[in-house]
């Protein structure tokens, strides 16, 4: 597919109303630049990290409720339902708490850790 193709595409959807005029601006100087195209889905699980602030544990259930938006005890019943029928949620859990990067500590003023 060309870029001619994906302008014309843009435009089609901006005209429809389905794109604002501020993502079709974005969306065309991406094309534009030759970036490749934003997936949604890799960026968010890019971004998963364990909550500093939400967490019983390791934080990995918080960590789940910032990035989809189900509140944490949702998460925590997933998991204890999981340990409970089968082990795999206590495996999962172990693992993403191994793999999946802590949030980083906010260094703001007048923010202490832990609050």
């Amino acid at each position: 597919m060309s870029d001619a193709d994906d302008l014309a595409k843009l435009a089609d959807l901006h005209a429809r109303g389905q794109l604002s005029d501020d993502e079709f601006t974005r969306a065309k100087a991406r094309l534009l630049r030759g970036e490749p195209p934003v997936n949604a889905f890799a960026q968010s699980v890019n971004g998963l990290r364990r909550s500093r602030e939400d967490r019983w544990l390791g934080g990995v259930c918080g960590g789940l409720a910032e990035i989809t938006g189900l509140a944490s005890w949702i998460w925590r019943l997933i998991a204890v339902l999981l340990v409970l029928f089968g082990g795999t949620g206590l495996l999962l859990y172990v693992l993403l708490w191994v793999f999946v990067p802590e949030a980083p500590r906010c260094t703001s003023a007048g923010y202490s850790p832990g609050h």
